[in-house]
């Protein structure tokens, strides 16, 4: 009988193994959820910030972008931070920013301070823009990676449905205090988190510290996976020290500079093509056309619903359909429905709420949102997180991070003005053909990378760029 019991403790403990895995990749993910209430709610705050601090297009533009200026600033020291202390010190960063923030908003007694904080939480955001996907994507095995890294982006618009529910809850006491500053229960959810996080293995081979990245590669892959798996981290490491590649001059590189241009295409693509400025002024669009206050904030809950349902599908499929035909097919599905939106907009201009303008811009925005959400929005993050060679990895996902959101800010703080100027119709099919041109980039530059190791990535780079020479 003592054969018998030995396997069971053994099935036991894999059990156990997967489900502590599985809480790590949750716990982690969980950092999306505050920067996803935070841009979900300031659509519905600002419709009585609007009015409390009596803003002008440029004053509720800067208040907006507080929170992506904030985020280059902690995208760019993100990447040397990650290398230097580790991915989990950072996030530990992140987690106490989070947690400021909401409390200094609520507070905020003028428009300064308001910005101040939200640059805060801003810092937070890029921290975590920078290290939660390489965290997953180093954390989590080939065949499951995609899924893993997209629960946080499942995360980030969980978070903005929130940030929408919540604006309706308190709409009809116009409380915009309340709206910001509950996004402090995600942060302490995220805290508390972190106490199941560890450190990733492949951080921990770079440290020189094998038997621990062994351990922790053991919690989610069988024995000889476990082996092959750092043998391959091993191999990589040695040979990106004999070819110099760490730290950032190892950026200028040929064949790393050709990996951080798909990088930096992803990372701005994914920003202006429109999604900003559809989540941070749907209801100032949808109020263009005529809808009350309560309807265009009402209308961000079909948004969010749409969000978590399209990164529910890209964390289903992303593994089987691959992440490159996602891409292509999101790029032009969004591009024609923003050439809808742009087309009816410009041939019916008169504002009528509910009327056919109004039904069919709110439909336009819900297909962009849902294509948009289950292949870019979601499937860059998944990208970026497995593209760069390991000796810079941080340190690549910060510049691409950074100037991801540099074209955040730039869109946040444009999009009144321009909007004012010229209306959703013309403003829209800019984004259209952003989008179209989006489509020709995927075809052209990005690569497959589905059940690939991120060292088998590598390696195909490094060909890559050896038969171009």
């Amino acid at each position: 009988m003592e054969a018998p019991r030995r396997q069971g403790l053994k099935c036991i403990s894999v059990r156990s193994t997967k489900n502590s895995s599985l809480l790590i990749y949750l716990f982690g993910a969980l950092g999306g959820l505050n920067w996803g209430y935070d841009t979900g709610v300031i659509s519905a705050a600002l419709v009585y910030l609007r009015r409390d601090f009596a803003l002008d297009s440029w004053s509720e533009g800067g208040i907006v972008t507080a929170l992506a200026v904030g985020a280059v600033l902690g995208a760019g020291v993100g990447g040397r931070l990650s290398d230097r202390y580790g991915r989990r010190v950072v996030l530990m960063i992140t987690a106490v920013l989070f947690t400021i923030a909401p409390v200094g908003m609520a507070l905020a007694p003028t428009t300064e301070v308001l910005f101040s904080f939200r640059l805060v939480v801003g810092l937070g955001t890029g921290l975590a823009a920078v290290v939660l996907p390489v965290y997953l994507s180093e954390m989590s095995p080939a065949r499951i990676r995609g899924r893993v890294t997209a629960f946080y982006v499942l995360a980030i618009v969980i978070g903005q449905f929130l940030g929408f529910l919540i604006g309706v809850a308190f709409a009809p006491v116009e409380s915009w205090r309340w709206m910001l500053g509950l996004s402090v229960i995600p942060s302490l959810l995220f805290a508390l988190g972190l106490l199941a996080v560890r450190e990733t293995p492949r951080w921990l081979v770079r440290q020189g510290r094998e038997e621990e990245a062994h351990q922790l590669l053991l919690r989610d892959r069988t024995p000889e996976e476990a082996s092959y798996e750092l043998a391959e981290i091993h191999a990589v490491r040695m040979q990106e020290e004999n070819d110099g590649v760490g730290g950032l001059r190892a950026l200028r590189q040929p064949w790393v500079l050709s990996i951080l241009l798909v990088g930096f295409g992803l990372g701005v693509y994914q920003q202006i093509m429109g999604i900003n400025a559809v989540l941070y002024y749907a209801p100032t669009t949808l109020q263009n056309v005529g809808f009350s206050d309560e309807g265009a904030i009402g209308s961000n809950l079909i948004i969010g619903a749409l969000n978590i349902l399209a990164v529910w599908v890209a964390i289903t499929y992303t593994d089987r359909w691959g992440r490159r035909p996602m891409l292509l097919v999101g790029a032009a599905g969004t591009a024609v429905s923003l050439a809808v939106l742009a087309a009816v907009n410009l041939t019916m201009p008169a504002p009528d709420g509910f009327g056919p303008l109004g039904i069919i811009t709110l439909v336009c925005l819900g297909v962009f949102i849902f294509l948009f959400q289950v292949s870019w929005g979601a499937l860059v993050w998944v990208v970026l997180g497995e593209i760069f060679p390991l000796g810079v990895r941080a340190a690549a996902m910060g510049v691409v991070t950074t100037a991801h959101w540099v074209a955040n800010g730039l869109v946040s703080l444009l999009f009144p003005t321009v909007l004012a100027a010229f209306g959703v119709g013309w403003v829209f099919a800019g984004f259209a053909l952003i989008c179209a041109t989006a489509f020709l980039f995927t075809l052209w530059k990005v690569p497959e990378t589905k059940e690939r190791s991120l060292e088998q990535i590598e390696r195909t780079f490094r060909a890559t760029a050896v038969k171009a020479a």
